[in-house]
């Protein structure tokens, strides 16, 4: 087993690609602290009901209602997984939304829900985390960008923006902490099938598959073994870099 005594803190993972790695994680021996941002009786059954399906994989889990662009409420979460596992090995940064609209048409407030919830709770989780992670000597930090990170894309300036943000400020954490053991890396999706892309019109489906050298959308399991690679300590010489699961389309 590839995680077998790690902790890993993931956001954003009671469906969709943060739940596979979530699975893919525990699967391959790692306790699993996730978090979800609970609004209804809901999304409250929802994340008991990953919870209890992560932790059919034989591993320990326990879920973590919060807001991830909290920047206290966040340092109180990692406080208590801290308290709660001992130890925290590996940090995934999932949790995201999309607001879509023209640059000329984006609303203030479509604009700093994206920013807050995709990149600044990046901040919030890793600024808690590093001490942890540095009193340890070692530690992986992945953060969940996008193949429009790296391209743009038109109707999307606020997702890019957030996407883009993550990928830099991955490679500035390489930068600060390598000495003291701890890598971080992106990952940069590109059209994966999810139930939000499932949702999408044929004709945009289509021309999407057009573009990709696969013929194919990628899966939340590809994006999962990608994360199952830069946790664990088969990429230990492998910091700063942004992985592109996107089967070629951004050749």
């Amino acid at each position: 087993m590839l995680l077998k005594g790690k902790t890993a803190l993931i956001t954003g993972a009671t469906r969709g690609i943060g739940k596979a790695i979530a699975l893919r994680f525990a699967a391959e021996g790692a306790d699993i602290a996730f978090t979800d941002l609970v609004l209804n009786d809901e999304t409250a059954q929802a994340m008991e009901a990953t919870r209890q399906e992560i932790e059919a994989q034989g591993t320990c889990c326990r879920s973590y209602a919060g807001n991830a662009a909290d920047f206290q409420g966040t340092n109180k979460i990692v406080q208590q997984i801290q308290s709660d596992f001992g130890h925290i090995d590996i940090l995934v940064n999932n949790a995201g939304i999309t607001k879509d609209n023209l640059m000329l048409r984006m609303t203030e407030e479509q604009w700093d829900a994206v920013i807050n919830v995709n990149l600044k709770s990046a901040f919030n989780f890793i600024h808690a985390v590093c001490p942890i992670m540095m009193r340890q000597r070692q530690g992986s930090i992945i953060n969940m960008a996008s193949v429009v990170g790296v391209h743009g894309n038109a109707g999307q300036a606020n997702y890019a923006a957030s996407k883009a943000g993550l990928i830099a400020l991955a490679k500035s954490v390489a930068q600060e902490m390598g000495s003291r053991g701890i890598r971080a890396n992106a990952i940069a999706p590109g059209f994966i099938e999810t139930a939000m892309t499932a949702a999408l019109p044929e004709d945009i489906r289509a021309e999407w598959i057009k573009k990709i050298p696969l013929r194919r959308g990628g899966t939340v399991e590809d994006i999962a073994s990608t994360a199952l690679y830069l946790a664990s300590d088969l990429s230990s010489y492998l910091t700063g870099q942004v992985l592109q699961i996107d089967g070629g389309m951004g050749m």
